[in-house]
């Protein structure tokens, strides 16, 4: 059985600021830092194998954080794990993307990636992975949305009634390519 802990990046000023992140490289904050270390604690009783980032700086340094906290020193970069990008919407607000394109900016054509190529990426990701890794306990550190696409696609029936947080946990097993959800969300190492 292998099992994958897909974890949202710390927080950044443009989290705070509400301004969309996508693939432009925004640095964590002092929180987001914080944050990092607190998650690292308490996976410290876990055992895990491998950590996955995103290049962007953001997912890298969380994911660097956690490493140094479990001992772990086979961390890996891949570019298919990054944020979904924004194209024009990078940088700006909701009332900035209302402001410039009208409340229907999302049905506009302004370079964002479209769901289909986020899922092509980040499944081929998954699946080199679990060539690579199957049995083994790997944590990756992503971004929101990306997430979020991932989850529709290994766990259709899961209720997404609110973004994911910063540094939250959403564990899965996989076991004959049965991806079963156990954990959602989870900031229990914040409180």
């Amino acid at each position: 059985m292998t099992r994958i802990a897909l974890i949202r990046h710390g927080s950044t000023a443009w989290n705070k600021e509400g301004k969309m992140q996508g693939s432009t490289d925004v640095a964590l904050d002092n929180e987001g830092l914080e944050q990092a270390r607190k998650l690292g604690l308490r996976l410290s009783d876990e055992p895990w194998d491998i950590i996955y980032t995103s290049q962007l700086s953001r997912a890298k340094k969380t994911g660097e954080i956690i490493a140094t906290e479990l001992g772990i020193t086979d961390i890996r970069e891949d570019r298919r794990i990054m944020e979904v990008s924004g194209g024009q919407t990078e940088g700006t607000t909701e009332a900035d993307r209302i402001a410039k394109w009208g409340t229907g900016w999302r049905q506009l054509e302004l370079g964002m990636e479209t769901e289909q190529a986020v899922l092509t990426r980040g499944m081929a990701f998954l699946d080199d992975m679990m060539q690579e890794h199957a049995g083994k306990h790997i944590i990756i550190v992503s971004h929101g949305s990306f997430i979020r696409h991932l989850l529709k696609k290994l766990a259709p029936s899961l209720v997404q009634d609110s973004n994911l947080k910063n540094t939250s946990v959403t564990r899965f097993t996989v076991d004959d390519d049965v991806w079963e959800c156990e954990l959602y969300n989870c900031t229990a190492h914040l409180v």
